[in-house]
């Protein structure tokens, strides 16, 4: 049995803002049937403890950066909760991240250097008769957490998985003490970055083993165009970097079972999903393929390079759906697009049974990212014969076999990819696309390949049970 005590800001299906929340609610159930026992701590923010209950109280904090706090286990949804009850922290409106205004909360250095301590004093003290074996951290959100077992004294081994290196939890040096850092380890070694207090860059260095969510964003981490600015720190830790691309829960994402949709087990059984979908967007019929994109409407994502490419997907009679929220500037864009054409149709905000009908229910999802760690609606979408097309970036690399001649001859394609990632590219991509759907047999074959892809966790749980096990063998640097 390996006991591991995972650190995270969110966790699905309690409290999500993206992909960090799904991993985190699936690892526990995927490790399980290995020997690992998980317990997740996380905050108590106000939705999480609506959901818990009472719970129960294993320990008590005097002061937690600013007031008492208690840790409370609780089970939910099948997932053993070590949560963070400090209201002075966590119990606000909002989001877990930004005010009702959309702006960072003032106080997140102190709200995850929280999260964080917490973490590392049960990691000392156990959470009641149960002592965890290792600590596996999330994002910078878990970064300070070998600061704490050092100043703790606590020598257990610390795991740090980067889902998204774009965030980096820096604040003003002037913080050392507020954070309860030990000045002497302000340095270049450990958590100095550029002047700055780098909650990510304490947790890269004080990893024994830092793992990613790909092979392949593994590799652009190293690189000046995908590190940004932390990657001289992991060529120095290259060692000790591994890529271990996400799975999904394929209880939840099967369309044999979806409550959600009318569940098929076949690519002909999406011809019901695709009318109900078209008739809930108000599309109508059409020729070519019908595309899905669910998403952060962020540049990142890759929405404003779709925006100029859309006409080759409409020219060929294809259409477009779209959910997601984000960049208000890209938002507006995409409605006054929809405005002007009946083949698009767009919703802005978040619905999660929504995306479950349309991943059922449309031809192709899109995923045009300019870097994606993993990504996870390619997954769906190939769990659903809904073909993706993708940027040829991080997870999406990873995942999807390019529809190419020589794939396709051996049949073994299962989606798109474009290269590089601009309009030019995915304009001929969408093309290229049209042309598959275009052809019934080869977009039928492409559709049964995609159904049998395995995207569930089986493979990257034994990799993330090697690497556990690797720690507690004595493989610690």
């Amino acid at each position: 049995m390996i006991r591991i005590l995972s650190v995270t800001s969110e966790c699905a299906p309690l409290v999500k803002t993206g992909g960090l929340a799904d991993v985190a609610g699936a690892l526990p159930t995927a490790l399980a049937p290995l020997g690992c026992e998980m317990r997740t701590v996380l905050p108590g923010y106000r939705a999480v403890m609506d959901q818990i209950g009472k719970g129960k109280v294993i320990a008590k904090i005097d002061d937690l950066f600013g007031g008492p706090a208690r840790i409370l286990a609780a089970q939910v949804a099948g997932l053993d909760l070590l949560v963070v009850d400090a209201p002075h922290l966590y119990d606000r409106t909002g989001g877990i991240y930004l005010d009702a205004e959309g702006h960072d909360w003032p106080d997140n250095a102190e709200r995850f250097a929280a999260l964080s301590y917490a973490a590392a004093y049960l990691a000392q003290h156990g959470a009641g008769a149960w002592q965890a074996d290792l600590v596996h951290g999330h994002d910078w959100q878990a970064g300070l957490v070998p600061e704490y077992l050092s100043a703790l004294g606590c020598q257990t081994p610390f795991v740090f998985t980067i889902h998204n290196i774009a965030f980096h939890g820096n604040v003003d040096a002037a913080r050392l003490s507020a954070l309860r850092l030990d000045p002497w380890r302000f340095t270049p070694d450990h958590f100095e970055f550029w002047g700055q207090i780098s909650a990510l860059k304490a947790g890269l260095m004080g990893a024994d083993k830092i793992t990613t969510v790909s092979q392949t964003y593994a590799e652009e981490l190293l690189t000046p165009a995908f590190g940004m600015g932390m990657e001289g720190v992991l060529r120095h830790r290259k060692a000790d970097l591994t890529g271990i691309v996400n799975g999904i829960d394929t209880a939840i994402w099967n369309p044999a079972t979806d409550a959600a949709i009318k569940p098929f087990s076949t690519p002909k059984g999406k011809a019901a999903n695709k009318k109900a979908l078209r008739a809930e967007f108000g599309l109508p019929a059409a020729d070519g393929p019908l595309c899905v994109l669910i998403s952060r409407l962020t540049d990142q994502k890759g929405i404003d390079l779709l925006l100029q490419a859309l006409p080759a997907l409409l020219d060929r009679g294809g259409q477009l759906a779209l959910l997601g929220s984000g960049d208000p500037a890209l938002e507006v864009a995409l409605l006054q697009r929809a405005a002007t054409d009946d083949n698009i149709a767009v919703r802005i905000g978040y619905d999660e049974a929504l995306s479950h009908r349309m991943i059922a229910g449309g031809d192709a999802i899109l995923v045009p990212s300019r870097f994606e760690p993993c990504g996870l609606t390619q997954l769906y979408g190939l769990r659903y014969g809904t073909v993706p097309l993708v940027s040829l970036t991080g997870g999406l690399a990873d995942t999807v076999i390019n529809a190419s001649p020589a794939a396709r001859a051996v049949g073994v394609a299962t989606g798109g990819q474009f290269y590089p990632v601009a309009s030019d590219a995915l304009s001929a991509a969408l093309g290229r696309l049209c042309d598959l759907y275009a052809r019934p047999k080869d977009w039928a074959r492409l559709q049964r390949n995609a159904m049998q892809q395995p995207v569930g966790w089986d493979a990257s749980a034994q990799d993330y049970h090697a690497l556990y096990a690797s720690l507690l063998n004595g493989a610690v640097r």
